[in-house]
């Protein structure tokens, strides 16, 4: 223990993502994991009754009190709040209806959002293509923190403020780190999400708009399932910069925590996950993973050795647009 250092910089490499040459190595093995795939026929049902389901609670919270309002909130609102923000992580992977037809995806995914509260389906698809495409990269992987989060937030107390404010984070970094132009998609998704908050409003009042919007914040802070956003990529070991999950909180995130397999096979949606990883089993059975991510969070705050710089940078050539 006497030789553990805290991190005061990126973990810089010099070669691709590990993810390429697994995926090709996999499938040349493999090749009946092609048939994994191609759309989820069931997640347009799931996500459909999410939503409702939603839409019900906000009916049923408006006379609540406030202390009741927020309760509610982080225990089981903001809960399906951040699972269909996973779920629209899978949308932008087109697995709702398939790759030709990709609006339809784009369209779903704003209706995926309207109990999120704010508009977000579209600006998460702009930059989650580049996580892919560009995992580490500096300037063009928005998942990765500034370098003043990581020479900030290093004390266990500053670590635990930047978990609660990670919303925050993850919606203004991009405009610092990666800006790019508004899209259509982007303002026909504020437009619809705009409406849809007035019409609550105008229905039950203020009380079910907060609901919605305090459980997403919440659920995407200081909560177990929050903990996915330190699993996937923070670097708890030298030279392994993804980590998968497979614990039980999968059944809520639509197989998140099935990450590094996700990386190698972004087209397959959450619920096939787990079959790839059974059908090469000897890929990932020796790669580390994470057991809880309870555990994850508690680690992220108090070993002195990880915090927001624990992340892998490499310098990458942008691709050209097609």
């Amino acid at each position: 223990m006497g030789n553990r250092v805290t991190r005061r910089d990126f973990e810089w490499v010099y070669t691709e993502q590990p993810h390429t040459q697994r995926r090709k190595e996999i499938l040349a093995k493999y090749p009946e994991i092609k048939t994994l795939m191609g759309p989820d026929p069931h997640l347009k049902w799931i996500v459909s009754g999410m939503v409702f389901v939603q839409f019900l609670a906000c009916y049923l919270v408006k006379d609540l009190s406030w202390k009741w309002i927020f309760f509610w909130a982080y225990a089981f609102g903001g809960c399906i709040n951040h699972s269909l923000t996973l779920a629209i992580h899978d949308i932008s992977h087109n697995v709702a209806f398939g790759n030709k037809q990709a609006k339809w995806n784009r369209w779903f995914a704003v209706f995926a959002n309207l109990p999120i509260g704010v508009p977000y389906s579209a600006s998460f698809k702009k930059y989650h293509i580049d996580h892919h495409r560009y995992l580490g990269g500096d300037s063009l992987d928005v998942d990765i923190p500034t370098d003043f989060e990581g020479w900030f937030f290093c004390t266990p107390l500053r670590k635990l403020l930047w978990l609660f404010l990670q919303p925050l984070f993850y919606s203004l970094r991009p405009l610092y780190v990666n800006p790019k132009a508004i899209t259509q998609m982007e303002i026909f998704n504020a437009f619809v999400q705009f409406s849809v908050d007035l019409i609550i409003y105008y229905l039950w009042g203020l009380k079910p708009i907060i609901y919605l919007i305090a459980g997403t914040i919440l659920c995407m802070g200081l909560h177990p399932i929050s903990g996915h956003f330190i699993a996937e990529h923070y670097m708890f070991l030298k030279g392994y910069e993804t980590y998968s999950y497979y614990g039980p909180l999968n059944w809520l995130t639509f197989n998140v925590g099935y990450h590094m397999e996700h990386h190698d096979f972004p087209s397959i949606p959450g619920c096939r996950l787990p079959m790839v990883k059974k059908i090469a089993a000897e890929y990932y059975d020796n790669l580390p993973h994470h057991q809880s991510w309870i555990r994850v969070l508690w680690d992220f705050v108090f070993d002195d050795t990880i915090g927001p710089y624990s992340r892998v940078k490499r310098l990458c050539k942008l691709a050209k647009e097609s």
